[in-house]
């Protein structure tokens, strides 16, 4: 099977995290697949910051627990967050923001990196404490989260597909 295929085919969310470092030089290979990401007019409105710091990764998972409305760590002890923003103002963002998401995970898995997207990042960067940490890493306030990709390796089995439904694709 074609290599990419195989990489878009058996990738899968990880809740379960080693308190292994992911290289740097291999980060790096997975930030650069997520600055290929297709945008709308190639405008390129997303931006990714960067958290391998503890602290900053556990204050980071309260505010996200908050907004659940739980105490418990939504990313799961990964040592490695990445944080996708857009530009508002750009009328893809939403999808641009995705798109970058997606890049990332396809491109961890491909380096056998573990990720999974967690949600809530426009929730936790609408409030006050968000608001500041965005000022302080240069994030204009025109810009929304739009996901945490969380990285890291596997603690645990590579869970097998589930099947897929049938009505997947529709043919007209």
């Amino acid at each position: 099977m074609n290599p990419t295929l195989e990489t878009l085919k058996t990738r899968r969310s990880c809740r379960h995290y080693l308190d292994k470092p992911v290289p740097q030089e291999t980060l790096c290979a997975i930030l650069e697949a997520g600055t290929y990401a297709p945008t709308g007019r190639n405008r390129m409105a997303p931006k990714m910051v960067v958290i391998r710091d503890k602290e900053t990764i556990a204050a980071i998972s309260r505010m996200n627990a908050a907004v659940m409305g739980t105490d418990n760590d939504p990313f799961y002890g990964a040592n490695t967050l990445v944080i996708v923003f857009a530009d508002r103002e750009v009328t893809t963002y939403l999808e641009d923001g995705a798109l970058v998401m997606g890049n990332l995970m396809n491109a961890a898995h491909a380096l056998g990196v573990d990720s999974c997207w967690i949600h809530r990042a426009r929730q936790v960067f609408e409030t006050e404490e968000g608001r500041a940490l965005m000022e302080k890493w240069g994030i204009g306030e025109n810009y929304a989260g739009i996901g945490n990709c969380i990285l890291g390796y596997r603690d645990g089995e590579h869970p097998e597909a589930a099947p897929r439904k049938e009505d997947y694709v529709l043919w007209v």
